[in-house]
């Protein structure tokens, strides 16, 4: 990676998150094979520390079995405060094949090229190998934006096009106009991340005040363009297999279902022992528990 892109993450990467954050990261980083934590999403803007938190766990652990990552649902106790977190746990390894594209999964460096902060390095070399994936994620994002983006634009048209198409690849229910949420809470963090990430993408460009031109070649165009079709076939396949998988394994599904049900209809539901074992099973019961509440009300 060029040293202006590495610096660019690096400063990314060491961006300030609540003391609380840092307790949650601190306990997630208790396993020995932990080799970092990272935490992304919405409150890494705002600051905020309700709802769920979200964090990556990269481990040292052995090759994942099947998919990736596992996810989790945990609660913590910091000062006196519940802090609700949601977990998604895979090897650093395999975060850093996914983020360089090399792999038709495209969650990672969609996700990774919006900003994340590392809370936790176990130590220097798992600290590069962290900033080395973000960049890498940089550039695959960047590389597939310069190929589905416009013949020339601004950056933010480049950005626009890639994350339509992202959005449109995987199973997810996002609001018209997300992707311009994400650009406008960029504040000029992706105006300057394009050319940075072309840069060391080996993508050259042509810049005319904000208009950029990148000189892709034909050929390395339609390759791009091919590739991105495998992976668009690919999306929501993946994605469907992951929410099955995650219905028998998420751990602490039934502590995050009973959350769920009490922030968005005001019915509290007891975590008994039958429903955090088996969530599934009893998500009948709550339903009918919910509805027979909400109608005495």
């Amino acid at each position: 990676m060029t040293s202006d892109l590495a610096g660019s993450v690096a400063r990314a990467l060491a961006a300030p998150v609540p003391p609380g954050v840092r307790a949650v990261a601190a306990e997630l980083a208790m396993p020995a094979d932990v080799e970092a934590v990272l935490f992304y999403g919405s409150n890494l803007r705002t600051g905020a520390l309700d709802g769920v938190l979200d964090f990556y766990v990269l481990t040292a652990g052995p090759r994942e079995r099947g998919m990736w990552p596992t996810v989790g649902y945990r609660e913590f106790q910091v000062e006196g405060h519940t802090l609700r977190a949601k977990i998604a746990t895979m090897r650093l390894a395999t975060f850093a094949a996914a983020a360089s594209g090399t792999l038709i999964d495209t969650t990672i460096w969609t996700r990774f090229v919006q900003p994340a902060a590392l809370v936790f390095a176990r130590g220097p070399a798992a600290e590069r190998a962290v900033a080395d994936a973000v960049a890498a994620a940089a550039v695959t994002a960047a590389r597939f934006a310069a190929a589905l983006g416009p013949a020339a634009g601004s950056a933010a048209d480049y950005w626009r096009a890639l994350f339509r198409q992202t959005y449109a690849a995987e199973l997810r229910v996002e609001k018209p106009g997300r992707e311009e949420q994400i650009l406008i809470h960029g504040g000029g963090r992706y105006e300057a991340l394009l050319p940075l990430a072309w840069a060391a993408g080996g993508i050259d460009h042509a810049t005319d005040g904000e208009l950029l031109t990148p000189r892709l070649p034909p050929p390395e165009r339609a390759r791009l363009r091919a590739a991105w079709a495998t992976r668009r076939r690919w999306g929501k396949p993946l994605n469907v297999a992951r929410l099955v998988r995650a219905a028998f394994t998420f751990e602490g599904a039934g502590a995050y279902g009973a959350w769920k049900v009490e922030r968005h209809t005001g019915v509290k539901v007891p975590l008994t022992p039958f429903r955090e074992k088996h969530p599934i099973l009893a998500a009948p019961a709550v339903l009918w528990r919910v509805w027979r509440e909400r109608k005495a009300s």
